[in-house]
């Protein structure tokens, strides 16, 4: 597969929205942003994209099960894309399980177009990275020909930045997953990804960030099986900064090898506003990340890693 570049919603520069912290990694000498030019001291000045992230909304026409609150992800992705329409995001990224198990093809198709119905409601680039549950009632295919997708794994560059979309959606044997054909515990990139990979990292040559919904910076059950030989690929290209991924249903921070990955909390979790989660993140040319996240999800602030 070949990355496809979007347009963007808007010129990049614009007025930042500020709030109680970040996520910094600012560049330093040796580092992959070195490629944009001297890196110089953060200012107020806009950042170079801006992007809108959510992940696990598990949308079904279903009543609460647990602390999953199925329906309510419909409100809550009404006030995320309020957030990111007034932020003037560039693109848009959920990172998996879009929407959860129905018992039947139809139903799913019908569960997914009611979210794809809000979050079309953005004019800007939307990325979908495929998670377990979006491909346990339907198969790939499927869920790519009902909602804004294109492809299950892919990457795209904007700003002098480079982004890699990752499905893990394959069980060990390489095996896609689709029509509860999985354990969804069984979390694996294929090998002929693992090759994309090497080929698209080497030719990008500038610094990356990754979306993936399974987790590539812990064990079973909820990381991929191969996880160390994926990290390895990302910490030999040496232009990974960040991983940001889904699938645990909580904020969390590791780094590993001089990558930061960011777990971030799921948004069908708890009843009501206050138990939202979604997030801004600017990126800037000289090396910054900023998280800024909303509701249960956490801002975060990273000292660069030198």
């Amino acid at each position: 597969m070949s990355f496809q570049s979007s347009t963007t919603c808007r010129p990049p520069n614009r007025r930042m929205i500020l709030k109680n912290g970040a996520l910094l990694l600012a560049s330093a000498a040796g580092n992959p942003w070195s490629c944009l030019g001297q890196a110089t001291e953060q200012t107020a000045a806009a950042p170079d994209i801006r992007l809108g992230l959510l992940t696990d909304l598990h949308y079904a026409d279903l009543a609460p099960a647990g602390d999953r609150h199925y329906r309510e992800s419909l409100p809550k992705i009404r006030e995320a894309i309020t957030r990111f329409k007034e932020a003037k995001i560039d693109r848009a990224v959920e990172l998996g399980d879009f929407i959860d198990a129905a018992s039947t093809v139809e139903g799913e198709i019908k569960n997914l177009t009611t979210i794809e119905h809000e979050f079309s409601q953005l004019s800007c680039p939307r990325h979908y990275v495929l998670g377990n549950h979006c491909v346990y009632t339907l198969t790939k295919e499927e869920f790519i020909a009902n909602s804004g997708a294109q492809q299950s794994f892919y990457s795209f560059d904007q700003s002098g930045i480079h982004f890699v979309v990752l499905d893990a959606c394959f069980r060990s044997d390489g095996k896609p997953y689709g029509r509860k054909n999985y354990d969804w515990k069984d979390a694996n990139l294929p090998r002929h990804q693992l090759e994309w990979l090497k080929t698209d990292l080497k030719k990008a040559g500038c610094p990356t960030i990754v979306f993936v919904h399974q987790r590539l910076d812990s064990g079973t059950p909820y990381g991929i099986g191969n996880a160390a030989a994926v990290r390895q690929i990302l910490e030999q290209s040496g232009q990974v900064v960040a991983v940001f991924q889904g699938h645990n249903h909580m904020n969390d921070l590791k780094t590993i090898g001089k990558i930061h990955y960011v777990t971030l909390n799921a948004m069908v979790t708890g009843s009501g506003p206050a138990q939202n989660a979604y997030s801004l993140l600017d990126i800037w040319k000289d090396g910054t990340l900023k998280l800024d996240g909303f509701r249960t999800h956490l801002d975060r602030s990273l000292k660069p890693l030198g």
